[in-house]
């Protein structure tokens, strides 16, 4: 059974990021299961930091995109999600390609929603796990 509680569309939630940070860093909404988000951020001069490897704050931009936008998936009609605080643990240095999160949920409240990001290579190996609050607001 589906978490979702908004109709998801891809199309629409990729167009939505037009003109925004998540367009500029190339991140592209790729698909969404009963249970989890995902998405992906291309690891290039856009992402990488000076020394050449994919910068941790891109990863964190790819982990909150993609918790984020599940929470508000997952937020009753009328209910925006916003971020509340992220971690993330950087495990492995990307030079090139491409990489992947995935967004499922540890707890969906009706006030907080706790979300954990893996972010993995395009050979599934793991380059950062992430885990996002939001609390769930009324929309105004």
């Amino acid at each position: 059974m589906a978490i979702w509680k908004k109709t998801v569309d891809l199309e629409a939630l990729n167009e939505a990021n037009r003109n925004t940070l998540m367009h500029a860093l190339g991140i592209r909404i790729t698909a969404v299961e009963d249970d989890a988000l995902y998405g992906t951020l291309p690891v290039d001069e856009r992402t990488r930091q000076p020394f050449g490897f994919l910068h941790g704050g891109a990863s964190v931009a790819l982990a909150e995109t993609l918790g984020s936008i599940a929470a508000n998936l997952a937020a009753e009609p009328g209910f925006v999600s916003m971020g509340l605080e992220i971690s993330a643990n950087h495990v492995k240095a990307v030079r090139s390609g491409l990489v992947t999160g995935c967004a499922r949920s540890v707890s969906i409240g009706r006030t907080i929603q706790v979300w954990d990001v893996t972010i993995v290579t395009e050979q599934q190996e793991l380059v950062c796990a992430s885990r996002l609050t939001v609390m769930v607001r009324e929309a105004r």
